[in-house]
């Protein structure tokens, strides 16, 4: 399994952030072809009084291959065009593969 992982600093508006990403941005993301799952928190914590991420987004795909197919879709083109309209701290981007303990 691949994942993708979100991590998004603070934004300028948080209420906006919030409102947006779940009213608008998770449908667009959940129309990624071959999206597994997802899921995402605003509750992010590092111990410290001001995380340096406001919220975190993870997706899962069958593999690599599934994941970039995903992007590169219109689908994926729109989900990608969409981040300026609410992430206004930027985002942060990860890809890896998941692995189970046998």
């Amino acid at each position: 399994m691949q994942r993708m992982l979100m991590l998004y600093p603070h934004p300028v508006d948080p209420a906006h952030f919030r409102a947006y990403f779940v009213g608008t941005h998770l449908g667009l993301a959940a129309k990624l072809p071959g999206i597994l799952g997802y899921r995402y928190s605003f509750e992010v914590a590092d111990g410290t009084e001001q995380p340096p991420y406001f919220a975190v987004f993870e997706a899962d795909f069958a593999d690599a291959a599934a994941l970039q197919a995903a992007l590169a879709s219109p689908e994926g083109q729109t989900a990608l065009a969409d981040l300026p309209n609410y992430a206004t701290g930027g985002s942060v981007p990860l890809m890896y593969p998941v692995t189970q303990p046998d």
